[in-house]
């Protein structure tokens, strides 16, 4: 099974990783999915679906796939699901990626191309890959593990379990969703066409990590009006909407930024400015495990905004304050058969899963808290996502999979 298994996942993943899905978090408020290159792999997998054998499948308007296995069983078990999003971040470029293979890593620094190279000494988790193949981009782009890993190795299990009948399973829904990266995949999921009883995301980290809590979040629209006026007659007049803006951000506490926390720390973060003198958008990232901190963030921007327009008078400042994903810590919590069957899958397969927390969200955090569905999250054996520095390790990846394969199993017996 093994070498089988490692070389369709890996031609998988090289097959995904070329096809352009970067999202567009600007267009996303008009297009679902925001960029059409995000069409051209669900489609891929619609065709690669029904080449297995899987005719059950519902393509969503908004660019969400649905495919159902039947059960092969005669008994009645909870349907699981497993998902995992097309879209490729654009943190750094994410479309044109270039995969390079490295078969039997020798535990050396990687040169990506003549600007970058991958230093061996400050990624600790490249030592345990030595000899094993691990996947890197060519330094002028992101890799797209994040989530095309998920999604390999998602499809590699739908095909194992096509098969090997011998492999008992009740219904299993395999679910791809898109714009995951832009906060908006789920805006318009359709609820009302999955059956499943709880689900994973498959779009974690290292190998053996699992989560099954999340960030609270939220985002801050925060507009800055000035006063326009001759620069040469300003004196007393002109109210510069660009000033407002920097001494807005500048009196976010450092202390309580991303570079500046971990672990159960949240932060305020300013992702993205834009505007002149006269008008400025400011867009505020919020997070927080706990929801009372996090709401207690609104408010202190808020009240901030009144205080800028008390020191700048005349400018106007407006705030507008959303939701965007909950903790889904309560729901697995209140259905603990998810994280249960995903630990026994976890002992049999002889793999010691360690729990971690998420410092950001997946689709699962929204699917957990606007349908009472359990979903934990699961490695796909990827590092340094969102980078040009990214690399996956194949082992890795293989265990992923496995691991699908066996919740599957565990999920019948019962």
């Amino acid at each position: 099974m093994s070498n089988t298994l490692r070389n369709e996942i890996l031609s998988r993943f090289l097959r995904y990783a070329a096809i352009d899905t970067m999202s567009d978090d600007q267009a996303v408020a008009v297009k679902h999915p925001s960029t059409d290159g995000q069409w051209d792999l669900l489609n891929l997998l619609v065709d690669e679906l029904k080449s297995l054998g899987i005719n059950d499948i519902q393509v969503d308007a908004n660019g969400v796939v649905i495919a159902r296995l039947p059960s092969n069983i005669e008994h009645t078990v909870p349907t699981v699901a497993f998902m995992a999003h097309v879209d490729t971040a654009d943190d750094v470029m994410g479309n044109n990626v270039k995969p390079r293979v490295i078969e039997a890593y020798d535990g050396k620094d990687i040169v990506l191309n003549e600007q970058f190279t991958l230093i061996a000494g400050e990624n600790p988790e490249l030592s345990k890959y030595v000899g094993e193949t691990i996947v890197v981009t060519d330094g002028n782009t992101l890799l797209g593990s994040d989530d095309k890993a998920g999604i390999a190795e998602i499809m590699s299990a739908a095909a194992f379990l096509v098969a090997h009948p011998e492999v008992k399973h009740g219904v299993v829904e395999f679910i791809f969703t898109s714009d995951e990266e832009t906060g908006a995949g789920m805006n318009t999921f359709p609820y009302d066409k999955i059956s499943c009883d709880y689900c994973y995301t498959i779009d974690g980290g290292k190998r053996y990590e699992i989560e099954s809590e999340c960030f609270n979040a939220a985002t801050v629209k925060v507009h800055f009006s000035g006063v326009s006026y001759h620069l040469g007659m300003a004196r007393g007049r002109l109210v510069n909407a660009l000033t407002m803006a920097s001494f807005f951000i500048n009196a976010l506490p450092q202390a309580e930024s991303p570079e500046a926390t971990d672990g159960r720390y949240g932060y305020y973060c300013a992702q993205n400015i834009s505007g002149t003198s006269t008008e400025v958008d400011l867009t505020i990232y919020l997070r927080d495990f706990d929801l009372d901190i996090l709401n207690r963030r609104i408010e202190a921007l808020k009240s901030l905004a009144v205080a800028t327009e008390a020191l700048y008078p005349n400018g106007k400042v407006s705030v507008d304050a959303k939701h965007i994903y909950y903790n889904m810590a309560l729901v697995a919590a209140a259905k603990p058969f998810a994280m249960e069957n995903l630990y026994e899958a976890g002992r049999q397969l002889g793999m010691e899963l360690q729990s971690a927390l998420i410092r950001g969200g997946t689709d699962g955090a929204r699917m957990a808290n606007e349908r009472n569905i359990p979903c934990p999250n699961i490695f796909t054996g990827g590092h340094n996502l969102h980078s040009r520095f990214e690399w996956a390790a194949l082992p890795a990846m293989e265990d992923a999979c496995r691991l699908i394969i066996k919740i599957v199993e565990v999920g019948a017996s019962k």
